[in-house]
């Protein structure tokens, strides 16, 4: 089940901005996954860490929105062995490039029917308290996914263009698409393609930094749930100015070095990888 990118997928990823991996997951690791989804938005956290960031909460959460836990792995430890995987930041680097990868952030995402979108966005504008500001995401479904139950969809070839800043809405727009089509324009692109991703349970999507993406209205009768890994470099560092009003909670006074009890290294070229993961 590891992620072994062939020649052809990298080359896709290249041209598109995204590539597509199946099998990533095997049954037993989905099943266990799904059945914490429920525990975890009631606060059930088997660490007895809450996430840096719990979007939607059971009892007082809106129906219509998707639900949404950030760095769910500092809280659970079935989504830490899923997102800190040894594979994800091997194959995050070797798309982007990098030395290496660690973990930026995580998401928990549940979308159940009836819920509305997520604007479409570049995940990069919203990296201004890292240097380098990039990102690459590794995206992973539970569910097998259907264009009209709000799957992920991407704009092809839109990590080409210039980087935009945050979107306007992010979740639940009226538009989910208004973003984009301003960035379109000025990019000189008039008739963006979307790909809607219909694949099965257990597949990934790794996506760059710049790409354009979002998900629907969930029309169906099914929910779709992921788990999404965000990484950056190994050599990635706070920005000396620019502050994020959550991660920045995690920078050291006087110093730019990111500590790995909070961004562990998942794969480096030279064999490095933080020590305490694999247990």
């Amino acid at each position: 089940m590891a992620i072994d990118l062939t020649q052809e997928q990298i080359a896709a990823f290249a041209r598109d901005g995204f590539v597509i991996v199946e099998n990533v997951l095997d049954a037993d690791t989905i099943a266990a996954a799904r059945a914490r989804f429920e525990p975890l938005f009631a606060g059930e956290f088997d660490t007895g860490l809450q996430p840096d960031e719990w979007n939607w909460r059971t009892g007082s959460g809106r129906p219509d929105v998707t639900r949404q836990i950030c760095n769910g792995w500092k809280a659970d430890s079935t989504v830490a062995a899923i997102v800190l995987r040894e594979d994800i930041g091997r194959a995050c680097a070797q798309l982007r490039g990098w030395p290496g990868a660690r973990i930026n952030q995580d998401n928990v995402l549940w979308k159940p029917p009836g819920t509305k979108p997520l604007g479409f966005h570049q995940d990069d504008s919203y990296q201004e308290w890292v240097e380098p500001c990039e990102m690459m995401t590794c995206w992973i479904t539970l569910d097998d996914t259907r264009a009209d139950q709000g799957t992920i969809e991407y704009v092809r070839g839109s990590h080409l263009w210039p980087l935009s800043p945050p979107i306007g809405e992010f979740h639940a727009p009226d538009d989910p698409l208004a973003d984009m089509r301003v960035a379109a324009g000025h990019a000189g692109v008039d008739d963006p393609e979307i790909v809607s991703i219909v694949v099965k349970a257990g597949t990934a999507v790794l996506h760059h930094g710049r790409t354009w993406h979002g998900s629907r209205d969930n029309r169906g009768e099914n929910p779709r749930r992921s788990i999404v890994a965000h990484c950056m470099s190994s050599e990635a560092r706070f920005h000396d100015s620019h502050v994020g009003p959550i991660y920045s909670r995690y920078k050291r006074r006087d110093s730019t070095e990111m500590d790995e009890s909070f961004f562990p290294v998942l794969w480096r070229q030279d064999g490095y990888r933080t020590r305490w993961l694999d247990a």
